[in-house]
């Protein structure tokens, strides 16, 4: 079986020291544990200079686009990392789907303004990586034995000359602002309501869209958020068009590591706050709260269902529910449903079976969907989509895109959202939405 050549670099905690060095190149993407240390803290990947980029065609069909992932996953061939090495990439698929590319999926309205203009989906197939295990404080080059030996040569030059990148200024040119004034958020959340009583649904993740004018790099905002707001999902992806994508989510969305699978919805939020006492009561009063808790159970069991497509029958497990989960901002309330890849299933058909993540649409997650297009009025572009990798071994892992800042045509734009269910409060739920991504917007101000 071919074998991935590794070629070890000084270890760096923080991959900016390398990522500065092509993150202006094609294909540029980040994934960032940003929590070195912590659980699901363990691995950065990064990686630029794709052998193919692939982009979802207008009106293709997303079992279509995810088939054309397996076909570039073939053409690239599989291959194994040295006996006794454990890492998560030897080579594959890295990018993002946006939430909008579960339209492609399944048959959804269209009624919510596209004015992003996001492709749906976007990732590149590379034939090498360097990661960084901050367990084992080793940073290495990964690549695939399909690599040219002078392009191998080329990239361990540049990753180990000085570092010299420097980076550029940005700045928000107004505050940001959300795009629904509270008498309209209340308005879709009295809608919502109304689809609870009907029948139609008993949770609806409902978000808002905050924005404001910009300019500058956009590597330089995340370097300022990662710095403000560290979570074990992190990413940076540089776009074609200058756009960039800035995620700091602390969601999995699905994990899969030697068939195993592994997804960890949150559900269930409070502030933090800057006096002990208080915060400690905050995350106990999460920690003990039936509303929370029963948000969390409904898409435990949403996620159990879509899981059960894919895997094994009966190896569907909860070995975690209700856990405390804290972040620089907010407090979660976070579960975990695991099972195993069934034999003549792959990593792609989770993706096609289970986006977008059920955490974020509400349940029943179709009607969830459509209750979701109808309300809001623009597309969610990246925000709930998905960070990703899949590597030509079949490990996948995944977050759900959260916390995230699209800086696109001279905008910055970032969601904030939660589930609404019957003794939801409208005011509560709004003030919620803005709690969720607040280190996000004051910090962007900031700069």
């Amino acid at each position: 079986m071919p074998t991935c050549t590794l070629h070890p670099l000084p270890y760096q905690p923080d991959p900016a020291a390398y990522f500065a060095r092509l993150r202006q190149a094609p294909g540029a993407i980040l994934l960032d544990s940003a929590r070195p240390g912590a659980e699901r803290g363990r691995f950065d990947l990064l990686s630029a200079w794709p052998m193919q980029h692939l982009q979802a065609h207008a009106d293709e069909d997303g079992r279509a686009f995810l088939q054309r992932l397996r076909a570039g996953l073939a053409q690239l061939g599989h291959a194994d990392l040295p006996v006794g090495v454990e890492l998560p990439f030897a080579g594959g698929l890295i990018g993002y789907l946006s939430y909008d590319f579960g339209r492609r999926l399944e048959n959804l309205p269209s009624l919510a303004v596209d004015d992003l203009g996001l492709p749906d989906a976007q990732l590149g197939l590379y034939r090498w990586a360097l990661v960084t295990d901050h367990t084992l404080a080793t940073s290495q080059l990964v690549f695939h034995p399909s690599l040219a030996s002078a392009e191998r040569e080329r990239l361990i030059a540049l990753f180990e000359a000085p570092d010299c990148a420097a980076t550029g200024d940005f700045h928000l040119l107004a505050n940001m602002t959300g795009d629904l004034k509270p008498e309209h958020y209340q308005a879709a959340f009295d809608q919502v309501q109304r689809y609870i009583q009907a029948g139609d649904c008993y949770q609806i993740n409902l978000t808002q869209r905050f924005r404001a004018p910009c300019q500058g790099d956009p590597w330089r905002a995340y370097q300022a958020l990662r710095k403000a707001c560290p979570t074990p999902f992190s990413g940076y992806q540089q776009l074609a068009d200058g756009s960039a994508l800035l995620s700091f989510s602390p969601e999995r969305f699905i994990c899969v590591s030697q068939g195993l699978v592994e997804t960890r919805p949150i559900k269930g939020t409070r502030p933090r706050s800057s006096n002990p006492d208080q915060d400690t009561r905050n995350a106990e009063e999460l920690l003990n709260s039936p509303k929370d808790r029963s948000e969390n159970l409904m898409i435990v069991d949403l996620l159990r269902n879509d899981l059960g497509r894919t895997c094994q029958i009966g190896s569907v497990k909860v070995p975690e529910l209700f856990s405390l989960e804290s972040y620089p901002n907010v407090h979660h309330l976070v579960s975990s449903i695991t099972g195993r890849l069934a034999t003549d299933k792959d990593p792609l058909d989770l993706i096609g079976d289970s986006f977008p993540g059920g955490s974020i649409t509400g349940a029943p997650k179709i009607r969830a969907m459509q209750i979701i297009d109808e309300l809001e009025p623009s597309r969610r572009a990246l925000y709930c989509g998905s960070l990703l990798y899949v590597d030509v071994r079949g490990e996948m892992d995944s977050s759900i895109a959260i916390r995230s800042v699209l800086i696109k045509d001279g905008q910055a734009s970032c969601w904030g959202g939660g589930a609404v269910v019957a003794d939801s409060d409208w005011a509560s739920e709004y003030e919620e939405s803005i709690a969720k991504v607040r280190v996000l917007m004051e910090t962007l101000q900031q700069l």
